[in-house]
């Protein structure tokens, strides 16, 4: 093309508008080049390091009763374990304050905050309000100072509840996960907070949760994990009053083993699967399309494992 025919005020406009698009088309490659395949949690973030893998499979890896003498320990668990942490509360001993949280749990768990998705416990809340806890860990505990909220991995809907308030029929919260269950779109579902429903520990069954746990079993729950109990505990799937149910029933961990020193008990209850009483380390649950499986992960220097697989309602 000519010069003269280049700078035609018709012909420019056309090259100047090819210029552009040329250029938008490269800046969207080198955008969809970087972006991160995680799944997307409804506050618009990241998974957390949820990191979905070409298989649909994400990890959701994590313990309760975490900020004391072994939390180091299972905060190198973390280290080189990928995926989304969630806590079961009791996350910073012995009261959950600024200072709690800022020296013990900060160096170890904290190395892993931006991927964390906490619950709260009642150790946290010997502070009132649980004020250190929600200072904390801010947006990542859900709305302020509520203590329960949900989110999306993969084909999973994930629910954090706080178990240090009205669980009961017709509470708020209750009346939440409900509302939350029903407007969930995901294959299978996975619940945790701090008192466990069955144990076999030190603080043992606590009745507080029943009306949450029916919920999420009338919902088809697959799983929930608990702490306060500080020992690992696998239970086959139960209805909320306790009765086998291998084909609806929701299957519980207590996972009390992220640092706090050990409860030890003298025999299992009904249903119980496997536990351990000595043992620090992480629950990891590789969850899939349809299917998940745990792994109970032991701090160095220690043999105890547990792992199996189960499959959706």
């Amino acid at each position: 093309m000519s010069a003269s025919k280049l700078f035609n005020p018709n012909n420019r406009k056309i090259f100047l508008l090819t210029s552009l698009l040329v250029a938008s088309l490269a800046l969207a490659l080198v955008s969809a080049c970087g972006r991160s395949n995680d799944a997307v949690s409804p506050d618009g973030n990241s998974s957390l390091g949820g990191n979905l893998q070409p298989d649909g499979t994400v990890v959701l890896v994590g313990a309760g009763d975490i900020g004391d003498d072994g939390r180091e320990a299972t905060a190198k668990l973390l280290d080189r374990i990928p995926g989304t942490v969630f806590t079961a509360g009791d996350n910073a001993y012995p009261d959950g304050t600024d200072e709690d949280f800022v020296r013990k749990y900060g160096p170890t768990w904290g190395r892993h905050r931006g991927r964390t998705k906490p619950a709260p416990g009642n150790h946290d809340y010997n502070t009132s309000g649980a004020t250190g806890y929600y200072k904390y860990f801010g947006g990542l505990a859900g709305p302020s100072s509520r203590g329960y909220y949900s989110y999306d991995l993969g084909s999973w809907h994930i629910i954090s509840l706080n178990s240090n308030i009205d669980m009961s029929a017709g509470s708020a919260q209750e009346r939440w996960l409900r509302a939350d269950l029903a407007a969930s779109s995901k294959e299978c579902t996975i619940a945790y907070w701090h008192h466990p429903r069955f144990s076999a520990g030190k603080h043992g069954s606590s009745t507080q949760s029943r009306d949450v746990y029916q919920a999420l079993y009338e919902a088809g729950a697959e799983v929930v994990v608990v702490g306060h109990d500080h020992n690992y505990q696998r239970f086959a799937p139960q209805t909320a009053d306790g009765q086998l149910d291998r084909q609806r029933g929701i299957r519980q961990f207590v996972a009390g083993m992220g640092g706090a020193s050990s409860y030890s008990f003298d025999s299992p209850i009904a249903n119980t699967e496997a536990y351990n009483t000595d043992t620090y380390g992480v629950l990891k649950l590789t969850l899939g399309p349809g299917t998940y499986q745990w792994e109970f992960v032991p701090v160095a220097g220690k043999t105890y494992r547990d792992s199996g697989s189960g499959t959706c309602h």
